[in-house]
């Protein structure tokens, strides 16, 4: 069966990079623009990886990937962050957040690809 990947990215040319890159490596994509409905979304797609833009209008993907971890439901489903600001320190503290992987952006496709593969063999 197929693994499910939520996908949290406000920018539609990513948000639409990073599900047609799933899709074509055999993973259900689910797009959500609005961080807002992240947790929401989450509940009722039940991802088996959840891909996390961290500069969001409105909610910080930081705040977000909190929500989730704290989520009895939710709380084991590894999510990986995806940002453009990587400055010193901030890979530390989007971890400390509860994100079990970062890529930075622009993303490397290989990587990207790699690091969701790595993600959903480890919650197997």
């Amino acid at each position: 069966m197929a693994k499910k990947v939520l996908v949290v990215e406000d920018n539609e040319l990513n948000l639409k990079l990073f599900c047609d890159l799933l899709r074509a490596h055999d993973y259900v994509a689910q797009p959500v623009r609005d961080g807002r409905e992240a947790v929401d979304a989450a509940r009722s797609f039940g991802p088996d990886v959840i891909v996390m833009d961290i500069q969001l209008p409105h909610v910080s993907g930081l705040e977000l990937i909190e929500q989730l971890k704290a989520d009895k439901g939710l709380g084991r489903v590894p999510i990986m962050a995806v940002t453009a600001y990587a400055a010193k320190g901030d890979e530390d503290r989007i971890r400390a957040a509860g994100a079990e992987a970062y890529v930075s952006k622009p993303i490397s496709v290989m990587k990207f690809i790699g690091t969701v593969n790595g993600l959903v063999e480890e919650a197997a």
